[in-house]
Parts: structure tokens; sequence; C-alpha cells
């Protein structure tokens, strides 16, 4: 019997071994393989064989201007993981983004799923779904079928200017700082939700981060990112053992907070006593849109929409306010144009330094800086004269196409406003185009475009004129 349990464990031990061997070897094939087949792409050592520089670069906090530094480095387009290229080539992404293309959205886009069980305009991959579902959307973003959109932006910048005079006006014996960054955020946050549903949350009335949503976003932020490079990590997400640590329309707090606002809204428009609205989700439901979907669509708008036209406002308010010429300049052009009040859209497009100051503003400190990786077609293709295999990831090097030097000039790297007003029509046309895709192109541009350059025509304009002099005004 102790022959027998000898050779047992003699046994068992070899089955062991055979098996970590072979997985070894399974690793070290594919790792081969992954590193050949884009092996004529330059880039760091690490990302051709792990996505661990990957994981390194957004875990730091820096990716933007990683991937910036890799292009600058290597080339306009350059390999930053075992299946993962960046470009800043404005025409590589004009190519991939194109109404006509066969390129997709690659599973990069898992990562942007609210609810890990369904897609959103964000996160389908699908060609044909996704168009649908935009046909279905783009009525209730343009503002067409909801004629108050404007209004409504105005108030509540109204209420920004009313809550700065209120609480935060400095005088000779007192000085009170403002982080103007946050309310940023408060003022974007109630314009979508307004937009969406006819009632803002209230943040810039309680001047606080309701339900602590800003504070638990900003700590899921990191985790979405690595979904993005690992996309199994979203099927992970849907075992119910792990379904307990998302956010819930139950919970107090945090987006659990803002998923159960959104629904109860939502719901009240799919009940028996329907509650018909012209807003954004009525438009939704009109064009046909069922619950599940006005849900995860409207959820969309006021997370992602928020984010990112808030990180736009902070920017520019930023560069603007570090440049007192170009703050100067900015306010002898309110002084000097004839304007309503408060500014109507169409008066701010024609006020050329602030077009100049928002383009400006988009180019140097773009709101959107994520891969949003893009699949070659399965054949393949041919960029700049190098063969990109089929399945490949392209990237979006947001950095590295704005402030690349060939385009924008030596000072690439300056805030300078006069650069749109000073080039030839030719150079302008050029930079106009690259400007484009700060809010994508063709087939996948935002659907919120319009309502986010609606909300920088005027804040700036509002916060500006409300604090200059009399004298200054005439």
């Amino acid at each position: 019997m102790d022959l027998l349990a000898s050779l047992l464990d003699q046994s068992v031990g070899c089955w062991i071994v055979t098996i970590l061997v072979a997985l070894a070897g399974t690793f070290v094939v594919q790792t081969c393989r992954s590193w050949y087949r884009l092996r004529h792409f330059k880039g760091p050592w690490l990302a051709s064989i792990s996505r661990l520089w990957l994981v390194r670069s957004i875990s730091g906090g820096r990716f933007h201007l990683d991937f910036m530094e890799v292009n600058q480095k290597y080339g306009s387009l350059a390999r930053i993981g075992p299946n993962d290229l960046v470009t800043s080539d404005p025409a590589v992404m004009r190519r991939m983004l194109a109404v006509r293309s066969h390129y997709r959205r690659s599973d990069w886009y898992i990562g942007m799923r609210f609810d890990p069980t369904r897609d959103n305009i964000e996160s389908i991959m699908d060609d044909d779904r996704h168009t649908k579902l935009r046909s279905m959307m783009a009525a209730g973003y343009s503002g067409k079928e909801n004629e108050d959109l404007e209004g409504t932006i105005d108030r509540n910048i109204q209420n920004l200017i009313k809550l700065i005079r209120a609480k935060y006006l400095s005088t000779d014996s007192e000085s009170k700082p403002l982080d103007f960054g946050r309310k940023a955020q408060y003022f974007t946050l109630d314009v979508i939700s307004d937009v969406a549903y006819r009632e803002p949350f209230g943040f810039l009335a309680a001047d606080r981060d309701l339900y602590d949503y800003i504070k638990e976003a900003e700590k899921v932020l990191p985790a979405a990112l690595m979904v993005t490079i690992f996309p199994v990590l979203n099927w992970v997400l849907q075992l119910s053992i792990l379904k307990a640590a998302l956010p819930s329309d139950k919970d107090p707090l945090g987006m659990g907070k803002i998923i159960g606002i959104t629904k109860k809204v939502v719901a009240e428009r799919f009940g028996k006593n329907k509650k018909v609205q012209q807003d954004m989700l009525g438009s939704f439901i009109a064009h046909g849109l069922n619950q599940e979907d006005a849900e995860s669509e409207t959820l969309l708008q006021i997370m992602a929409g928020s984010d990112t036209t808030a990180s736009g406002v902070r920017a520019i308010l930023l560069y603007i306010l570090m440049n007192p010429r170009v703050l100067a300049k900015l306010r002898v052009e309110i002084a000097s144009t004839p304007i309503s009040s408060p500014i109507q859209e169409a008066e701010a497009k024609k006020m050329p330094y602030l077009q100049a100051i928002i383009k400006e503003g988009l180019r140097i400190f773009p709101p959107l800086v994520g891969l949003m990786s893009k699949a070659v077609p399965p054949e393949g293709d041919v960029i700049n004269g190098q063969f990109v295999p089929g399945g490949t990831k392209i990237g979006y090097g947001a950095y590295g196409i704005f402030q690349d030097k060939k385009t924008w000039g030596l000072d690439a790297d300056v805030f300078r406003p006069e650069r749109w007003i000073e080039e030839t029509a030719d150079k302008l046309k050029d930079m106009e185009s690259t400007l484009e895709l700060i809010f994508s192109y063709g087939k996948y541009q935002c659907l919120g475009k319009n309502i986010a350059m609606m909300e920088l025509n005027k804040i700036f304009v509002e916060v500006s004129y409300s604090s200059m002099s009399a004298k200054e005004l005439h």
C-alpha cells in the first residue's frame, strides 16, 4: 500500500508539473505570436509583450501624456500593447471614423457600460445597432424637439453667477476663495439633468456635492478604465457575487443615487399616467426607445456629458485667467459687441476672439483623452506604407494630435488664441478639420456636441460680463 501511495503521489506530481509546463509553454507561444504580428511597429519594449505597460500608464493617471511621448519618440503610429497601437496622425483618425470606413469599434468600448449587462450608445460595437440607436436619439440631442434648450442653459448660467455673487465675492477686507473647478461641475450636472428631464439636480442651489456623487464617480473612473484594457473584467462583474458591489438604484449616495433618480423619472414617463414632456427624454421615448434603453441613455448623458463639458469649462477659464492679455482682449470684444442679455448663441458665434479662445482651450486641453480604439478590418490595412493586421486596435492619441508642431506650429504647447485668427485660409481649414476630432468624427461624432458648445459659447461671456465694471462696458 505504501508503494502504491508513493507511486500515486509521484504520478500526481508529474501531472502538476506537466500542466504547469504546458501552461507556461502556451503563454510563451502566445506572447511570441503577439509580439511577432506587430513587430514592425516601434514602442516601449514591455508594451510589445504585455498589457502591463498600459496598466501602469493608466493607473499612474498620466496616460494621455504617455501616449503623446510614445508617438513623439516612436512615430505617429506606435505600439502600446501586444495588440494595441496609438496614433497622433489626424489623417489616420479620419480614415477610421469616416462614414463608409470598414473600421469598427473594438472591445475597448465594453468598458463604457455603466451596467455590465447592458449596452448604451457609447458601448455598442455593432455598427448597424449603433446607427439605428443613434438615429432614434439624434433629435433629442439636437434640440429640435426641445425649444427651450437655450433658455435652460441660460437659467443655469444665471444660477451659477448668483451663487458666486452671493457667497464668493471678495472685498477689500475679506478674501473669499472660490473653487470654480467644482462649481463648473455643479453647473454642468444641473444643465444636463435640466435638459434631460426638466429637473435640475440642484447642485448649484445646494452648493455642495449632492449625494457625494462627484466624490464617488472619481473613485470609480480608474476601475472603469481598467475594463477598457481588460474587457473580460466586464463579464467578471456580471457574477452575482460581485453585483452587490456595483452601484444600485437603492443606494442613498454616489452613482447609485443618480441611477435611482433617473429610473424614477423614466418610470413616470412609462407609467399608467404617462408624463409627456418636450425634453430630451421625451424625444427619446417619442422616437421609440423602450424604458430600459431610455434609462441607459439618460444616465450616459448625465454621467459622461456633464464631466467632459465641465473639463472644458474649467480648462478654458483657467487659461483665460492665467493669461491677462487674453482676458483683456476678451473683455474688449464683449464691451464692443452688441449682445443680448443673456447672450444668444448666434451672437457668441460671431465673436471671433471668443471663438478663438474656445477652440484653443479645447485644443490644448482636450476633454476626452481615452484611446477609443477602433479595430482594423479582418483583411488588414496599409497605413503610411506599413501593413496593419486585421483585428489590431488603433487608439486615439489626443495630446499627440493636438500638440503636433506640424499642424499647430512651433508653439503648439502654448495657449495662444491668436493662431486661430492669424493663419492663412488653407492652414485654418486644416486646423479646423483636425479640431473636429475633439468630438470624434463621422459616424461616431458625439451626439452632445451642440449642447456642450452652446454651454461654452455662453458661459465665458456671462461670467466675464458679470465681473466687468460700468467703465469697462462703456
